[in-house]
């Protein structure tokens, strides 16, 4: 792993952080949030590396960001404004830092998912759910909705995901510097 630079790393902090304390409190990502955090990667971005290269770690960070959440969006699993966020900060850290820090968001918020759902005693529930997610290709949440239910009455909860990207960014970061 590389080192994050001086300044990528405190503005990733204070951006995950500021959008997790939202997500925690309202369970929404403010737009605002993520796109000034998205704007102000592009300057730190050509300080670090010059114009042209700049340009290209931004954009390449940017787009792997939001398109490792974009799935998980259209299945409904994750918000937009969680694949926002991970675009920004994949703005700040670049591909392979949008990599790292949605691999471990994923890990951290798989174990925090199966640990509601031990506390709700739903897990029978949480597991038909993400399988019905898993199928939504063929038509497993269509199903479901034309049965006159919506998705939020036949959800096992709702995860603030925006904490768990907050501890992904974190880790990627605490990991670079060792």
């Amino acid at each position: 792993m590389n080192a994050v630079p001086f300044p990528l790393g405190p503005c990733v902090l204070l951006l995950v952080i500021t959008a997790a304390v939202h997500d925690w409190r309202a369970r929404r990502i403010p737009n605002w949030l993520v796109a000034t955090a998205l704007v102000a990667a592009l300057p730190a971005q050509w300080m670090l590396h010059g114009a042209l290269d700049g340009l290209a770690v931004w954009f390449a960070g940017w787009l792997v960001g939001a398109l490792i959440f974009l799935p998980g969006y259209l299945v409904r699993a994750v918000g937009a404004g969680d694949v926002k966020l991970m675009a920004a900060v994949g703005a700040w850290l670049g591909m392979t830092g949008a990599i790292e820090t949605a691999m471990i968001a994923c890990a951290i918020g798989g174990v925090w998912a199966l640990a509601a759902m031990l506390v709700k005693r739903r897990i029978k529930d949480g597991l038909s759910n993400t399988y019905s997610m898993l199928l939504s290709v063929t038509g497993g949440w269509r199903h479901v909705v034309q049965q006159g239910e919506t998705l939020r009455e036949v959800s096992v909860g709702r995860l603030p995901f925006g904490v768990a990207i907050a501890a992904g960014a974190l880790c990627t970061i605490v990991l670079a510097v060792q």
